[in-house]
């Protein structure tokens, strides 16, 4: 057994992030930062009458989790499980974002682009970390 890290994420030894709740909070701190950046350019866009506040769009929010998640993806083996729990975990997870998208639509785009990004990241990682599991479980 390997030595316990004291960093956040916790990681097992081939990389791979080892509670789900680390994967979530890295994840929606990786939103809140998306956020906070796109708050900054589109206040200071729009200071220097470049456009309307809140008129970004908040899906660019996504970037941080997006690369947690592929670096997650790649922490693992190739193969099969890999693979199709990626690929459910991404469509359900941009479905779901499109639809909430959709349903905040009278919000501005920073607003609702920011719900569905949030959307994405707790429906990809609510996915991913038990189906990747489950799914190696089952084929070896």
């Amino acid at each position: 057994m390997s030595e316990q890290q004291s960093t956040f994420p916790r990681r097992d030894d081939d990389g791979r992030i080892r509670a789900l709740g680390d994967l979530l909070g890295v994840g929606l701190a990786g939103v809140v930062i998306g956020l906070l950046v796109l708050v900054l350019f589109d206040g200071a866009f729009a200071s220097f009458g470049a456009g309307d506040f809140g008129q970004a769009n908040g899906w660019l929010a996504v970037i941080l989790p997006a690369w947690l998640f592929l670096e997650e993806f790649r922490a693992w083996e190739f193969g099969a499980a890999r693979l199709v729990a990626g690929l459910v975990a991404l469509a359900v997870a941009v479905v779901s974002g499109l639809l909430l998208a959709g349903v905040t639509n009278g919000l501005p785009p920073l607003l609702s682009g920011g719900v569905a990004a949030t959307t994405f990241t707790v429906v990809y990682a609510m996915i991913w970390f038990p189906g990747v599991r489950w799914l190696v479980s089952r084929t070896g």
